[in-house]
């Protein structure tokens, strides 16, 4: 391993110790980019990995609100401004129990490089808390989110950062995360948060982008082996609203998702979920009870499998991990091997253990994807809905379309190009960290050491 690789490494799982889920993606990306440090010996020279795996930023606060039974509950919140030399901090905000700042740090790092992919004019950054919407009211989850945006609003802004939704922060969340933003700093400033209601100036297409991309992305894998989309079937994780929009988007394609799986299990539906109803029990059916799928096998009358996860079946084309972080391990990674697929496409933020990801991307039938250049379509259409409100302009959902189809198109480019570029053939996983860690650099670079 490069010395100074190497040096780096050690020290930041001396000083993050406690942190696994950080630490798991530093040495993702830092271990891919070896040939670029080989390369750029200046880099060594402005303590550029130094200054790349610690956030410029991190903000950790207490979240004081009351229940619908007029008792008070404390939460921790957190924002982690990583990195700001391509442009205004962005990223979302995830509220769930499990949240902690490992999470953040490890989604703020990858965000880094995910929004240096797009080409936008953006930073990298996450942010949330140990809140979980789940079981609240309306009233409930309203006044946390004010009591959360009380504190957070002095360290966000148009120019600064601009939040967006993620695991537990939906268009309800970001409403009302959005309404106590204005009401405090008394003007609209309305790109200081994305993932709005498109009547309070959100994008059209936001709910769907993240899957919708995933999808753009699989098109130009499928093409670089001259294969089509259409007739393709798809085994994904999750059904929120980047499930969702894989679910419609493979539909509109000609593909069709046949697995889906959640906490409780998994489903097979031979048809695929194609149809506008069951298009639209999705929807009813995580509003009702967001932790179990098995409602669709009883309404439609498919297959539903308890407590496990559909990795490893056979009659599919394409795996698409579209939950949370983990969720394929060592020996999922061996059942999906053994399986014959050959396309894995990771769609959620770090769905794959690092040796479960070099164990399928060392399997020489397999395309694999990683998910910082899969799912960047999400953080594209929030900047794209800044760019709206900053021009006081709305998009079509045509011209929000086009413009996440060439974003993606330009992503599995770069990350081809950067790949060929350091000798190491056809791998997206590597080409996407050196592409958008050349980016994050090279501005880093230029603007001198601060």
């Amino acid at each position: 391993m490069n010395a100074y690789l190497k040096r780096v490494l050690d020290e930041t799982k001396a000083k993050n110790a406690n942190e696994p889920e950080f630490l798991q993606t530093v040495e993702e990306v830092l271990t891919s980019i070896e040939p670029v440090l080989d390369a750029h010996p200046e880099y060594e020279k402005a303590c550029l990995l130094e200054r790349m795996v610690e956030p410029e930023r991190t903000i950790e606060f207490r979240v004081t609100w009351m229940d619908d039974n007029l008792q008070w509950h404390v939460n921790r919140g957190y924002r982690v401004q990583y990195n700001a030399s391509l442009g205004p901090y962005k990223g979302g905000l995830r509220f769930a129990s499990n949240v902690n700042l490992s999470i953040m740090k490890f989604l703020g790092f990858e965000q880094v490089f995910k929004d240096a992919l797009t080409c936008l004019p953006i930073g990298g950054c996450k942010g949330g808390s140990d809140f979980s919407p789940i079981g609240r009211s309306d009233g409930e989850v309203m006044r946390f989110c004010q009591a959360f945006m009380t504190e957070l609003y002095r360290h966000i802004g148009p120019d600064v950062d601009s939040p967006a939704g993620d695991v537990g922060v939906g268009g309800r969340e970001i409403g009302y995360l959005y309404g106590q933003y204005r009401r405090i700093v008394g003007a609209s400033g309305m790109g200081a948060l994305t993932g709005k209601d498109i009547k309070t100036g959100g994008s059209i297409l936001r709910p769907e982008a993240t899957g919708y991309g995933a999808m753009y992305y699989l098109v130009e894998a499928l093409k670089h082996d001259g294969e089509d989309i259409k007739g393709k079937r798809i085994a994904i994780s999750g059904y929120g609203n980047v499930g969702w929009g894989i679910m419609k988007k493979a539909a509109d394609l000609g593909a069709k998702v046949t697995y889906f799986a959640g906490p409780d299990g998994y489903i097979h539906d031979p048809d695929g979920v194609t149809t506008e109803e069951k298009l639209n029990f999705i929807l009813e059916m995580r509003a009702k009870d967001p932790m179990h799928c098995k409602p669709y096998a009883e309404k439609f009358g498919v297959e539903f499998v308890e407590g496990t996860k559909c990795w490893g079946v056979k009659d599919v084309d394409i795996y698409m991990p579209a939950a949370t972080q983990n969720d394929v391990n060592l020996d999922w990674a061996k059942k999906i091997a053994a399986s014959g697929v050959k396309y894995y496409i990771e769609v959620a933020n770090m769905p794959t253990t690092n040796d479960a990801l070099e164990f399928l991307k060392a399997q020489k039938h397999m395309v694999v994807a990683p998910s910082k250049a899969v799912n960047a379509c999400g953080v594209s259409v929030s900047e794209l809905e800044m760019a709206q409100n900053a021009q006081r302009q709305y998009w079509t959902a045509e011209e929000v379309d086009a413009k996440m189809q060439q974003i993606m198109k330009n992503i599995y480019n770069a990350s081809v190009e950067a790949a060929e570029r350091y000798g190491l053939g056809y791998d997206l996983v590597a080409g996407a960290n050196i592409a958008g860690f050349q980016k994050v650099a090279d501005a880093m670079l230029a603007q001198g050491i601060f």
